[in-house]
């Protein structure tokens, strides 16, 4: 009796010692498949976008003329700087510097009309761009995309929206009217007033 009793109690640890293995590995097994749920929400910041790029032509009365990258959100201002700066003949009143910058946007700093000999003598009128005393101001409504070009401030694409604009509206009734055309604002309109007709 005893020997059964003994073989008896072997077996029992025997299972015992079974059931305790299987328990412990189901364990482990669940407590690794859970442990990838913690990091799971990691993964959205690393596929975050990154910031767009503007490219900007920066041409005028600046150090470095050129093609710039800007990040969104940039000003006139941050391209004029990143130009090396305006030069000393530039002028600055002429543009917005606060204005946001676009992509693919020409940014053109103007220079100061060189004083001439006969502006004493001119009742406080401004000379025009070309500098020649008397020389025919351009007509809006008739000018070429050349003409457009030479005033200041006026580049070949702002030119261009000109004579588009006048294709699609008609001629132009009064120098105001060139703030309805795109790019063009009330400071450039005030700058050309003396230097264009309708």
């Amino acid at each position: 009796m005893p020997t059964l009793s003994r073989s008896t109690a072997l077996v029992g640890v025997s299972v015992l010692l079974v059931v305790l293995v299987l328990g412990g590995q189901r364990l482990a097994r669940s407590g690794s498949a859970s442990a990838p749920a913690a990091v799971a929400p990691l993964e959205p910041v690393e596929t975050a976008p990154p910031g767009r790029v503007l490219v900007v032509h920066v041409v005028g009365a600046v150090r470095q003329p050129g093609l710039y990258r800007l990040r969104d959100g940039a000003r006139i201002a941050d391209a004029v700087a990143r130009a090396g700066g305006a030069t000393r003949n530039a002028q600055l009143s002429a543009i917005n510097l606060a204005a946001p910058l676009v992509d693919g946007v020409q940014v053109l700093v103007p220079r100061r009309a060189p004083p001439t000999a006969a502006a004493p003598a001119d009742s406080g009128a401004s000379a025009p761009a070309t500098g020649a005393v008397g020389a025919p101001r351009p007509s809006l409504s008739s000018a070429t995309i050349d003409e457009l070009d030479a005033l200041p401030g006026i580049g070949p694409i702002t030119a261009q929206k000109i004579v588009d604009y006048r294709t699609e509206h008609g001629p132009f009734a009064s120098v105001d009217d060139l703030d309805a055309v795109p790019g063009i604002g009330p400071t450039r309109v005030e700058q050309l007033r003396e230097l264009v007709t309708p």
